[in-house]
Order: structure tokens, then sequence, then C-alpha cells
């Protein structure tokens, strides 16, 4: 037993010194040129975004539309490039993060290892008696010496399990980071392919007016014409809403760039939601509340009924209220009809359970300069709340993965990849590309 505990003390100090390689795909040389040459580009990109913003501000003319157009492919190339050497960077410092998160977690697998030999160690030492000792051949001195040994283990106990503490905390931390550059990583990745579609849309408009400017100038207000005729089409079309008639969609962005300016969520991605919930409703339906003691309810469409519709402790007290003070009638109001799992009775176009509603309503109201209970039903008022939860989930960033994160915690309360919330999320972020690209960019500067 004594060469044993010997033997394991020994294997656990060797456990306690430091054994990390910390791997790295670039000098700290190449690291320090690729920040220098971000930098420039990103200064660069500054630059001709200014640029940008003094050609917009000019007078509406041919060549200056044409020079509108050539600025922004500039700074999309720029951005490009500087979202290149973002990539590049982050990529050395994922493998660096990596490896550093392998060596932590071999190091604790080590320790797990050499604490359990420990404290098997410490059962065979505490399972002797004192006639073992003596019936044995063994003599009581060196029977003393291997307890003598056993306290120095013992003692290197708590050291052994301060250190996996301090690793497990360390591996955490390193995770985290981790996920941060990732998220980066893909941020850049996204952007770029944003701008290269920006740069392909942008070089067509750009060479249909260049066509131009080789005729007169009654050709380029034709131009125009046409982009305003096309322009009232997107306003003036039908936008749907979930559980409420549908609006134009000049009207639902209007709502949607006011809870901009009060929330920072852009409106493409805060119509996207909008829409991805007026596309959902279409397959789990439409409810009617007709047991307050139950949440039992009816199906709108067949009159079927419903169980859990509601949940009648948590949410059906404050729908009455609500529908008491904006002038409804709590049996006659659709709501959200229940899912395979959990409750329905989510309300209006962006789907807020009754009792979430009601903990907003102060700031809602403030925001929408309103006195009196806000309306889920109310397009204004919904869009509004949306942005406002939406913001508190992170998607004020304007960033792809925070944005995406925010779709799904919307979706189920939860970051995108549980509960099986991320076709959510993805196909809010598909929406949103599409309702920037095809119904917001042609409205602008008409």
């Amino acid at each position: 037993m004594r060469n044993f505990v010997k033997i394991t003390f020994f294997s656990a100090c060797l456990f306690i010194l430091p054994a990390f390689s910390h791997a790295q795909t670039l000098t700290a040389d190449q690291k320090a040129q690729l920040e220098q040459q971000l930098s420039q580009v990103e200064a660069e990109q500054a630059q001709a975004e200014k640029d940008l913003a003094t050609t917009q501000a000019q007078s509406a003319s041919l060549a200056r539309d044409i020079a509108v157009l050539s600025a922004k492919i500039k700074a999309a190339q720029l951005n490009i490039k500087a979202k290149n050497l973002l990539i590049q960077t982050l990529g050395n410092d994922i493998v660096v993060k990596q490896a550093h998160i392998s060596d932590l977690e071999d190091h604790i697998a080590r320790g797990k290892q050499a604490l359990g030999d420990i404290l098997r160690q410490t059962n065979e030492l505490d399972a002797y008696s004192l006639p073992e000792v003596v019936l044995s051949q063994r003599t009581i001195t060196g029977f003393f010496q291997d307890i003598d040994s056993f306290d120095s283990v013992n003692a290197s106990l708590q050291t052994l399990a301060a250190e996996l503490e301090a690793d497990a905390s360390s591996t955490a931390a390193e995770k985290d980071a981790l996920d941060v550059r990732r998220n980066k990583e893909m941020d850049a990745k996204y952007a770029i392919q944003q701008e290269e579609a920006n740069i392909q849309s942008d070089q067509q408009q750009k060479n249909v007016l260049l066509a131009v400017s080789k005729g007169n100038e009654k050709s380029y207000n034709s131009v125009i014409a046409q982009k305003r005729a096309a322009a009232a089409v997107i306003r003036a079309k039908l936008f749907a809403l979930r559980d409420t008639a549908a609006i134009p969609f000049g009207q639902a962005l209007q709502y949607a760039t006011a809870a901009q300016q009060r929330t920072g969520v852009r409106p493409a991605f805060l119509l996207a939601i909008l829409t991805q919930e007026s596309n959902l409703g279409s397959n789990v339906g439409q409810c009617y509340l007709t047991n307050n003691l139950t949440g039992d309810g009816v199906s709108a469409k067949t009159g079927s009924a419903l169980s859990r519709v509601m949940n009648p402790t948590r949410d059906v007290p404050p729908f009455i209220s609500i529908l008491n003070q904006i002038g409804g009638d709590p049996a006659k109001t659709v709501v959200s009809c229940p899912q395979s799992v959990g409750w329905g009775g989510a309300m209006g176009p962006a789907q807020f359970i009754a009792s979430t509603w009601i903990l907003m309503v102060d700031r809602l109201s403030s925001a929408l300069n309103i006195s009196g209970m806000p309306d889920p039903w109310n397009p204004s008022h919904a869009i509004m709340a949306a942005a406002m939860y939406l913001s508190d989930r992170g998607a004020i960033s304007g960033s792809y993965t925070a944005e995406r994160n925010a779709a799904c915690k919307y979706y189920s309360g939860s970051a995108c990849g549980r509960n099986g919330n991320t076709a959510y999320g993805n196909s809010v972020m598909t929406l949103a590309d599409n309702i920037q690209r095809t119904m917001i960019d042609p409205l602008q500067g008409l």
C-alpha cells in the first residue's frame, strides 16, 4: 500500500503543474500586420460611407444617381475586404481558443483520474483496523509511515480540487469567448454575402443609367417615373397580419420605422417576425376562449371543442382585463389555438400572451404616447410591442447572429439551437432579406 500511496501522490503533484500547448496559426507579426490592414481598410470604408452620404444629399439628377451607385459599390467592396480580413484574424483566434479548451479539458480529465485514485487509496487506508495491523506481517512503524504519506496525499486533495474548479471555470469562460468569435465570423460571412448581392444589384442599376446617359434627360425622367410607379405598387400592397385585417405595406413600414426610432430594431427584421407569425397562424388556426375556469375553447373555423386554449390562472384574468379596457368581448375575440405542447391564447399580430402584454403596458403606452390599455390587435401597438421585446433580446445590434437569436427567443424563449427553434430563426432571416431587397430598398429616395 505504501508504494501505491507515494506513486499516487507523485502523479497528483505532476498533474497540478500546468501543461498547456497554446498552439497558434499566426505569428505575432502576422497577426499585427493583419490588424493593421484591417484598420486601414475600415478607415477607407468609413470615408467611402461619408462620400456616399454627401453624394446622396445632392439634388436628384442622372449624374448624381450614377455617382451614388458608384459610391455604394465602392463602399460594399471595401466592406467585403474588411470582413475577409476580420475572418482571417477571427479564424486564428478560434483555432487558439479551441486548442486551449482542449488542453483544459485534458487537464480536467487527468485531474479527475488522479482524484479518483487518491479517493480509492483513502478508502483502502480507512478500511484497516488496529487488529489487522497487529496481525499483519508489517510493522506498526511502517504502517504509520504510510499514514504520514496518506496525510500528505490528503492535503493535496484540496489543492487538486481547487485546480479542477479553476479549470472548469476557465473552460466555461473560454467556451463563451469562442462562441463570441464564432458569431462574429458568421456575421462577417453573412455581411459578405449581402454585400456581394448589393454590388450585383447596384451594378445592374448603374448599367441601366449609363445606357440612359447616352440618350437624354427625357429618358432619365422615364426611368424615375417607372421607379415611382413601382414604389407606389409596393406601398399599396397589403401586408398580412395575424388575427387582424391586412394593412398596406407602406403603413406597416411607417409603424416599423417609428418602432426602430424608439428601439433600434431594423424594420425589415421586425416585419419579417410579423410575416413569420402570420404564416404560422395559417397552420395553427384561430380559437375562442369559452371556459374561463378551465381555459378550454373552440376552433373559430370548425367550432370543435379544444382544451388548453388559454392558461386559466396565468392568462385568463389579464386577458379579460385587457378586453374590458379596449372594449372587446373575451368570448368573441380570436386568439391562437394550442399547439402540440403548451397552451394557446396568444393575441394579435405580434402573438403576445396576456400575462406578458400586461407587463409591457406602461412602457408601451409611453412609447405610443397614449393613455389607457394598448390594443394587442392594433397593428401600430403590436409592432411597437414586438420591437421592444426583440430589442430586449439583443436584436438592436443588427448583426445576423444577434437578430437570429432574438427571433429564436421570440418563438421559444431560448437562443437558436434549443427547443427546435432554429428553423424559425432561419426563416425569419430569409424573410427579412427578401423584405429589405424587394420592398424597402426600392422605396429609398422616392
